[in-house]
């Protein structure tokens, strides 16, 4: 099997020499860039199966390489930097990156990640799973492409993906563990603006209406959900709603919520369905 290379972008001397030497132990070769500048040569010249990049360093920073990246390659990008607020890993996913990581972090928790990124970018068997379809939408599973009206839609890896979970299991109300566990990886539970950010890309790209979606659903309070496929929605017709996730009562539509104040949220918990589950889990559902 070859070995996995990894790109390590990072201004920090010391940084650089800590990550590349656990990540060589781990079993994977590892190159090294000081600068935004160098990353970019490096990347033209090489084939990298992921990206640790970080984000402030001279030259381009570490977003303008983000943007260099994704205007032509799906390499898996990590996000490492000393930012944790929202908005900047809000703007470092929205543009691209896969992950996102604060520092200090713990190289057990970076190599797990690591892990759970190139596991997802790795090629597997092409599906044999009857492709989506919904109105003008289709979600192709074995050319891992969407079409809207028979036109195809430009996704990027992750964001096929989460659309594809969704659409694998259309009729059902997903929570956000669900959709993180499943996509990103089991370590994951918390990072609920993940797929909140992604379910905002996806809809810039296939809803007609992002006001008024039609494909990709919010179910206030509980999470997201995908219309029945309409093959298996004409065999049911006439036999019950749609299949819930995490209740057998008929969720509720209208205006999404989870934009609202926390505090207001959290006084309505009494309209989860699944006491059991964490309110962090549930929220926020936009």
């Amino acid at each position: 099997m070859n070995q996995q290379c990894i790109l390590v972008v990072d201004d920090e001397a010391p940084m650089r020499k800590l990550l590349s030497s656990n990540l060589k132990a781990s079993g994977y070769a590892v190159h090294t860039a000081a600068d935004g500048t160098e990353a970019i040569k490096l990347i033209e010249e090489q084939t990298f199966d992921l990206l640790l990049l970080d984000i402030t360093m001279p030259g381009p920073n570490g977003i303008q390489v983000l943007q260099a990246v994704r205007r032509g390659m799906e390499v898996p990008v990590l996000i490492l930097s000393g930012r944790g607020r929202e908005r900047d890993k809000v703007e470092a996913l929205d543009l691209g990156a896969d992950d996102y990581l604060t520092k200090p972090f713990g190289i057990g928790e970076l190599v797990a990640r690591i892990k759970a990124l190139l596991r997802r970018g790795t090629p597997g068997p092409r599906e044999t799973v009857p492709a989506y379809r919904y109105g003008g939408l289709e979600v192709d599973f074995a050319a891992r492409c969407a079409r809207v009206d028979g036109v195809q839609v430009r996704l990027t890896r992750r964001e096929f993906e989460v659309l594809a979970y969704f659409a694998r299991n259309a009729g059902k109300i997903l929570l956000h563990r669900q959709v993180l566990q499943a996509v990103w990886g089991g370590q994951y539970g918390d990072e609920t603006d993940y797929v909140w950010n992604f379910v905002q890309k996806i809809r810039r790209k296939i809803e007609p209406d992002r006001a008024r979606p039609r494909y990709l659903l919010t179910e206030p309070y509980v999470g997201y959900r995908m219309p029945a496929h309409e093959a298996a929605a004409a065999c049911r017709r006439g036999a019950g709603a749609h299949t819930l996730a995490t209740s057998p009562s008929e969720p509720t539509s209208g205006r999404d919520l989870t934009d609202a104040p926390s505090g207001l949220l959290s006084c309505c918990t009494d309209e989860i369905p699944t006491p059991a589950l964490r309110p962090s889990y549930l929220f926020p559902s936009r």
